[in-house]
């Protein structure tokens, strides 16, 4: 017998959801955190509607609410003309009973998943921990685990890599990592200032379109965070610097007024998904499997999505003797549904951003304002950003 019937490596948002599912089902799972506590950095801070109904059979709904923000509206903005083009997600309502997006950080939601996980038993949690290797056979998967002091080894019926974008399982079978890298960085600043004084028309979640800089400006618990490109010959140090955020700050509230920042971030985009997802009993979910640019904040979604349609296919496995071909089945729904949906939307929400002030953006900016003011068009948008398109395409694949 194994130590463990499934090892989770990653305690970011994935990978607390996935152990938290396995362990409700009765299942024997480590989650396993390279470092000495959850994350509390600025990441994600978008749920959607589907993942808010997840969050709601996971018993973690109300908890997460009330440290979230609920945020219906959001807009784009053309900062070289003022045009506004706002969107609704009320309008939803009819097929869920979250019409909104949730604005609350990532790490609340690995903090209470991970404080629920610890009241099943046969679930165990062991902060800096990293996966240093790993080999499988046909009885399951042995495991080699770094420890600040020495190196251990586990053996488990399946290995599930929610280890990120840096992700050593992934690493270590070796997998495609096929797409790109954007030619430019994304400059994160967050401000506890109340930038809603300063400007009008804003809501929770803003895009703000322009040739030469874009921003996004979305409203945390505790702050606002504004997210800019930046050239890629740009040094680090200069972009974290205060003419930097001083510059960014002006172009935004329109005036030299002075702004403190809590953070500053920079990180590369990409565009990327592993050319398999199930790799014998190894399997990889969330940005370890596939990554796209935040426009959208589909990225943290699609990994729980992820998880949500494998775990109950490995407790299927498991406890009712399944054939493990099921993994097959969500490799095939959720590497089709990144392709064709997520990918590719959130691309069409970068380029958006990056209208110029030519024909083709006149045109652009004309069809969405004719999509908002369309009921019908306005609602297949809607029904794309939401990410409920995506879970109808992968029910279909079979």
């Amino acid at each position: 017998m194994n130590d463990y019937e499934v090892v989770v490596a990653g305690a970011g948002p994935v990978g607390t959801v996935a152990a938290l599912i396995l362990a409700r089902a009765g299942i024997k799972v480590l989650l396993l955190e390279s470092g000495a506590a959850c994350a509390t950095d600025l990441r994600a801070s978008t749920f959607h509607p589907p993942t808010l109904e997840i969050m709601k059979a996971l018993g973690l709904s109300d908890a997460l609410h009330a440290q979230g923000l609920v945020a219906p509206v959001y807009r784009y903005h053309n900062r070289r003309t003022g045009a506004v083009i706002g969107f609704d997600l009320s309008e939803l309502a009819d097929i869920t009973d979250y019409p909104y997006r949730l604005q609350c950080e990532q790490w609340k939601l690995t903090n209470l998943a991970t404080g629920r996980l610890l009241e099943h038993r046969g679930a165990d949690l062991k902060f800096s921990r990293r996966v240093a290797g790993f080999a499988q056979d046909d009885d399951g998967v042995t495991i080699h685990i770094e420890t600040p002091t020495d190196t251990q080894t586990v053996r488990a019926d399946y290995l599930l890599g929610c280890d990120g974008s840096n992700s050593i399982i992934r690493k270590g079978l070796a997998v495609e990592f096929e797409g790109f890298t954007y030619g430019e960085k994304f400059l994160c600043l967050s401000t506890a200032m109340p930038v809603e004084a300063y400007l009008d028309n804003i809501c929770y979640v803003n895009y703000m379109a322009d040739p030469e800089e874009w921003l996004v400006l979305l409203r945390a618990p505790t702050a606002w965070r504004v997210l800019v490109p930046a050239a890629e010959a740009e040094p680090d140090d200069v972009l974290l610097a205060d003419p930097k955020k001083d510059r960014v700050f002006a172009g935004l509230l329109g005036s030299n007024t002075p702004v403190e920042t809590l953070h500053r971030t920079i990180y590369r985009v990409h565009q990327r998904v592993a050319r398999q997802y199930r790799f014998g009993r190894v399997i990889l979910a969330g940005d370890a499997a596939h990554l796209n640019n935040p426009l959208g904040g589909m990225g943290m979604n699609a990994g729980i999505h992820d998880v949500w349609n494998l775990c109950p296919k490995l407790v299927e496995i498991l406890r009712n003797g399944a054939d493990d071909g099921l993994i097959d089945l969500y490799d095939r729904q959720r590497r089709t549904v990144m392709g064709e949906f997520i990918q590719a939307q959130t691309i069409r929400n970068k380029r958006a951003m990056e209208m110029a002030a030519d024909e083709a953006t006149s045109r652009a900016e004309a069809e969405l304002a004719e999509t908002a003011r369309d009921p019908a068009l306005r609602r297949e948008y809607l029904l794309r950003q939401s990410m409920y398109r995506s879970l109808e395409r992968e029910a279909e694949i079979h």
